[in-house]
């Protein structure tokens, strides 16, 4: 292969590997020798530079040559921007060995040398009594979710099952329909109304994440907080759906 001289500082190609079956696009100043070019290869293909023998690509993907002169320039060799260079593993490696992070040894801490440290997260939060560490706020925050419930608890007994009522829910028209089921749910916490529409405006069947709450057809269905369902002898409202 025909070594020249070339006045770029820096090129950009494209890295393979024996060991990877993806590849990576880097930059690289032509300043380098080879040997100091397989150092810096080693981060990114996991092989040792003893162990490498590499390969020059064209943009073509046409093979120009081996890179084999550890003293030489990688700009003396004709690596252009676009061009692919391979790296041939030969330290008994298999391919993927470096990509299965399963295989990689983890760090792991039990919770009670975790506590005794004290450049964590935990311990900043503790020494600063912030978040779940601050006992004021926490417990200013289960009493107001306490009595939020208790203010649900309160409207949604005022509400009968079976109950002719009208939804107003902000930023959506009002509907009318059946209360169905009054109380608490597993999708969300606090106190819910679920409501059969005259027509198809809801979202579901009464079911909600495979728990059925009441009975109705799809779309008929919805829940909704105590706040926005009022109750009273409500007609129902033709909405013309069924001529759509």
């Amino acid at each position: 292969m025909e070594v020249t001289g070339l006045s770029a500082p820096t090129v950009t190609v494209f890295i393979s590997s024996s060991l990877n079956t993806f590849r990576s696009e880097k930059r690289y100043s032509r300043s380098l020798t080879i040997a100091e070019f397989k150092c810096k290869l080693e981060l990114v293909v996991g092989s040792p530079a003893s162990c490498m023998e590499l390969e020059l690509y064209g943009a073509d993907e046409k093979l120009y040559g081996k890179l084999d002169q550890e003293d030489a320039l990688l700009g003396s060799y004709p690596v252009d921007d676009g061009c692919r260079i391979h790296v041939i593993d030969h330290s008994g490696a298999c391919l993927g060995e470096y990509e299965d992070v399963s295989k990689v040894e983890k760090y792991q801490i039990s919770q009670e040398a975790y506590d005794q440290r004290q450049d964590t997260v935990r311990s900043f939060l503790k020494r600063s009594k912030l978040g779940r560490y601050n006992e004021e706020e926490r417990a200013q925050q289960e009493a107001e979710t306490t009595q939020r419930l208790e203010e649900e608890k309160a409207q949604a007994s005022a509400i009968p099952v079976g109950s002719r009522c009208e939804v107003r829910a902000p930023g959506q028209p009002s509907r009318r329909g059946i209360v169905m089921y009054v109380g608490l749910t597993d999708f969300k916490p606090g106190y819910w109304i679920g409501v059969r529409f005259d027509e198809p405006l809801g979202k579901n069947d009464g079911s909600v994440n495979g728990k059925r709450y009441f009975e109705c057809q799809p779309k008929y269905g919805a829940f909704f907080k105590p706040s926005v369902v009022t109750v009273g002898d409500f007609p129902e409202e033709d909405y013309g759906l069924d001529e759509m």
